[in-house]
């Protein structure tokens, strides 16, 4: 007897926290403007969903719903005129939605990616949404991979700048969600993101400079307003030392003077969305001079730690790509690698830890499929063809010299494009002979360790493009009938 009355008091008090808390949202829901100064609002919502959830009962979520939504729906419209952060209420109302979606017929697709435009884009630089944004991604991790598998790929820019500007203190909650970003529409432009991140880290710490605090603005919204001229002057004084002033003077920003190319940059730099492959301008004289400078200057913790963990994230998008891309994606990928070796951020040991990642995957790909070596072997000639440009040339002209000797240049049904791949390094070793005679003469009179150093590497050059003229011709053996010996005797 006891035990039933205990029972029914109990179910008298949830009855009775179930009508203050719908109370308490249905008010809310007419009134969003105060909804993210409330916390108890956000108290109610979690006790709502947890009665829903142990209850089982459509008729309690058919009644929570309408006030939800429509609490939702204002919140998000309330974000651009409000500074009061709204992630973590729309965070539980997303819960709802994803797990009582099918019974009150809610298609939690919309509101997914209005969280992701409207609140997380002015929101990933607290650190308290960030860090529930991840954990909420991963609790769900799963069903959005499976019920909305183009979310996380359309939005790996937004993450990559969450992750940016939060910080190792989340590296391992972000990498669990890691592998959701990638699909066959984000996994090459999510390379270059990669490897650009501390670029995006310097935008991300020049903009909050500039403007203040980066919670509660949204930075994707500056390509439709006049900030691009502003962020390129910004992004100029912190590289190169010039100021606001002299850029708007040389502009004529004022007159409604056209952006310069290294605006396009930046913005692609800090946009919220997937929107392809877009080329990145790291060759024009401007951005080599930008890469060159900003090692020059401080660096700052936040910037210390993506250095840190961007060769991590490149060791997962490489060990995914190999287990799970299909050839055609990795064949694409390859000449990206190429391209990127030599623009990357110029900081000493994190520059050599990202391009011996890149060289390394570039030759499993090549160990995997042979054959891409004849399907790229133009620009594995124009990279060859490169070799004397730069000391990260140098090496990556070495590492294609080894593949193409290694795997007969694509194989034994790829004579043609062996041939070709053949001439190219027949007129690297030429040219090599040519430039060793010619060093050795300027050489003779004054030695430096810069001269050493370029000896040293012509030599190293010249050993690897005679062995792989060697292993192609014993390869194609009756294809080429006309190997030369000079590179053996000059290597010897």
């Amino acid at each position: 007897m006891a035990a039933v009355v205990v029972e029914k008091e109990e179910d008298g008090d949830r009855d009775r926290n179930w009508d203050f808390h719908l109370r308490s949202l249905s008010m809310s829901a007419r009134d969003s403007s105060s909804a993210a100064n409330d916390p108890s609002l956000l108290h109610s919502v979690k006790k709502l969903y947890k009665i829903c959830k142990e209850e089982k009962s459509e008729d309690l979520m058919a009644r929570v719903y309408p006030h939800l939504n429509k609490l939702f729906q204002r919140s998000i419209a309330s974000l651009s005129q409000s500074q009061s952060s709204y992630g973590l209420l729309l965070l539980a109302i997303l819960q709802f939605f994803l797990d009582f979606g099918e019974i009150v017929l809610h298609d939690a697709d919309p509101s997914l990616r209005a969280y992701f435009r409207s609140c997380l884009s002015r929101e990933f630089a607290d650190p308290v949404v960030a860090e529930a944004t991840l954990d909420f991604l991963n609790a769900n991790k799963t069903k959005l991979v499976i019920s909305f598998p183009t979310l996380l790929p359309q939005f790996f820019p937004l993450l990559l700048k969450l992750i940016a500007w939060n910080g190792e203190k989340l590296e391992k909650s972000f990498l669990k969600i890691f592998p959701g970003l990638m699909s066959p529409g984000s996994f090459l432009p999510l390379f270059p993101s990669i490897v650009d991140l501390p670029i995006l880290v310097v935008a991300l710490e020049k903009v909050e400079r500039s403007s203040g605090s980066l919670i509660g603005s949204s930075i994707a919204s500056i390509q439709k307003s006049t900030a691009p001229e502003m962020l390129l002057a910004l992004m100029d004084e912190a590289y190169t030392g010039s100021t606001i002033e002299d850029r708007r003077g040389d502009s004529d920003l004022e007159d409604g003077g056209t952006i310069d190319v290294g605006d396009s940059l930046f913005l692609d730099l800090l946009k919220d969305e997937n929107d392809g492959l877009v080329e990145r301008q790291w060759t024009s004289p401007g951005m080599s001079a930008a890469l060159q400078a900003a090692i020059n200057t401080p660096q700052t913790d936040r910037l210390r730690q993506t250095l840190r963990m961007t060769p991590r994230f490149l060791d997962m998008y490489f060990a995914i790509a190999l287990r799970d891309v299909n050839n055609s994606l990795i064949c694409a990928l390859v000449p990206l690698l190429m391209s990127r070796n030599a623009t990357i951020f110029t900081e000493k040991i994190f520059a050599y830890e990202v391009r011996d990642r890149l060289l390394k995957f570039m030759l499993a790909a090549f160990q995997r499929s042979p054959e891409f070596i004849a399907l790229l072997k133009k620009p594995i000639i124009d990279r060859l063809g490169e070799a004397y440009d730069s000391p990260a040339k140098t090496e990556l002209a070495l590492q294609l010299c080894w593949a193409v000797g290694e795997h007969g240049g694509g194989g034994g049904t790829h004579k043609n494009a062996a041939r070709e791949l053949f001439e190219s390094l027949e007129l690297l070793l030429y040219e090599n002979l040519s430039s060793s005679r010619l060093g050795l003469s300027q050489d003779s009179t004054h030695s430096s360790n810069g001269a050493s150093f370029r000896k040293s590497s012509q030599a190293r050059l010249l050993c690897f493009v005679v062995t792989a003229i060697a292993k192609l011709a014993t390869y194609h053996r009756s294809s080429f009938s006309n190997f030369r010996h000079e590179g053996l005797e000059a290597c010897s």
